[in-house]
């Protein structure tokens, strides 16, 4: 019988990550005493700013200087080159050109003579490592559903970083997700961006700076989830006077904690008000730290949250699930709001029932940021395949949607919203080194991801057994080669 290795040992013998979960501490708070509040400011954390709490312990895994030489290159910043050049060294793009582009000595070389190269595949909506495979209640961590407001609970804390799914994900090319909580609320808590790097913890993946999100979710989970309860919100009504009491209630919070900042660096005496962990999250979004990502469907709803946003005076970084975000391509391109959506998914409820094939592709036509998401743990493996599926519907009413913009739609505008677009999501110098290597056409069906580099590591290859890590609750499934097509 195969000896039962834990996921640990796995991961580090099939990709050598012993530098993986290499600390890196937050500075200590100055012990002892605090002292006077008028003279001696709280330790970091304490004072209600966002802070650095539960800190990336993420480290690039290793690599070599790379040149992939003579494929078609999407470089997700409205180019398509063919017969193409990418250079990255030190987990960094170098260089993308044409076929005169010069490989410095010493670099490896790749070729990729009818392959496609794509940035890293964006995953802006998942759920993997809160609701993991296996799918059972033990591990049902996504909503903490007990109240409308739980904007004090954090989606990193419930994530179990051997779900099998995030394998599955970077074999289908995705290099970086943004795991939210659930929609059961009004709102549902922070989101936390990740590295899809094997690890045995969530500070392992965590993809260093990048912004927390907030999950707002209007429409029917909110009403149908408390309103059966006999709670309130019950009605649309009541969803956005939910929203408005908590805003008024943050900007109070925001006021009393400036109020004390202010008297503090005067030298006057001030006693700091008690720190709350959900108005710490609504107010890291009036102070612009934290983006909200919100879950709206319906073209009068995403309406009404842009005027409620206007009221209190914070940004919607972008529309989640938006199966109507056709029906207001132009609101959305003028408020610079993204929009994230499937390809098909339609009519599975009413708030659902107008969505269309083309949604995607006429508000894109529009000048809205468009996104294709999977908030599912299947089409997180084909988002590629969903984002062919819009682009093809935009295509069959003549909108004339080009490969080099489309791709886009998983990559750069994903990595926009998420708040780390100079860092990733494009093939442009100076960002990670975040790429995929496909077999042919990524809009084809009948292509695949054959390797899969971040930070310019290989953290896949589909014909390499050693680079395609297992969970421990993977183990009984084909071993070499169950990724070959």
């Amino acid at each position: 019988m195969k000896t039962r290795l834990t996921t640990a040992l796995a991961v580090s013998a099939m990709m050598g990550l012993a530098g993986a979960c290499a600390s890196t501490t937050a500075a200590s708070p100055t012990s002892g005493v605090a002292g006077k509040a008028e003279t001696r400011p709280l330790p970091a954390g304490l004072d209600g700013a966002t802070g650095e709490a539960f800190p990336s312990t993420y480290s690039p895994l290793p690599s070599t200087s790379t040149a992939i030489v003579g494929a078609t290159v999407l470089t997700a910043d409205g180019r398509q080159i063919e017969d193409g050049v990418v250079l990255f060294r030190d987990s960094r793009i170098l260089a993308v050109g044409g076929a005169d582009t010069s490989v410095p000595e010493g670099f490896a070389v790749i070729d990729g003579k009818g392959r496609w190269v794509t940035p890293g595949i964006i995953d802006a909506h998942s759920h993997l490592g809160v609701y993991p495979s296996p799918g059972v209640s033990a591990r049902s961590d996504g909503n903490e559903g007990i109240d409308p407001n739980t904007a004090n609970v954090w989606a990193e804390h419930s994530i179990w970083p051997q779900d099998p799914g995030f394998h599955r994900a970077r074999a289908g090319g995705v290099t970086t997700l943004q795991i939210l909580p659930g929609s059961a609320n009004l709102f549902g808590g922070r989101s936390v961006t990740l590295r899809n790097v094997p690890s045995v913890t969530m500070q392992g993946m965590k993809f260093p700076g990048a912004p927390y999100g907030l999950k707002m979710a209007c429409g029917e989970n909110p009403k149908r989830v408390y309103g059966g309860k006999g709670r309130a919100p019950a009605t649309a009504m009541g969803n956005v006077a939910g929203y408005r009491k908590a805003w008024i209630e943050a900007a109070e919070y925001n006021r009393k904690w400036g109020d004390y900042r202010t008297k503090t660096e005067k030298g006057e005496k001030a006693d700091a008000p008690k720190r709350d962990l959900q108005l710490d999250t609504l107010s890291g979004v009036l102070r612009g730290e934290i983006l909200v990502q919100n879950h709206c469907y319906r073209a009068d709803e995403m309406a009404v949250m842009v005027d409620v946003a206007k009221e209190f005076g914070y940004r919607i970084t972008m529309f989640h699930h938006a199966s109507e975000a056709y029906k207001v391509g132009p609101l959305l391109a003028k408020e610079n709001i993204c929009f994230a959506t499937w390809a098909d998914w339609a009519g599975f409820k009413m708030e659902s029932l107008d969505g269309i094939e083309a949604n995607a592709a006429i508000a894109f036509r529009a000048g809205a940021c468009t996104v294709i998401h999977s908030d599912d743990e299947t089409i997180t493996q084909r988002l590629n395949q969903e984002a062919a599926i819009a682009m093809a519907a935009g295509n069959r009413i003549g909108l004339n949607i080009s490969p080099a913009e489309a791709i886009a739609w998983i990559t750069a505008n994903p990595a926009k919203a998420m708040g780390i677009g100079e860092q990733t999501g494009s093939l442009v110098p100076g960002k990670r080194a975040d790429l995929v290597i496909w077999s042919g056409n990524p809009f084809s069906v009948y292509s695949v991801a054959q390797t899969v580099f971040i930070d310019g590591a290989v953290a896949f290859d589909r014909r390499d057994p050693k680079f395609q890590p297992k969970s421990d609750f993977e183990l009984g499934q084909p071993g070499e080669g169950a990724f070959h097509p």
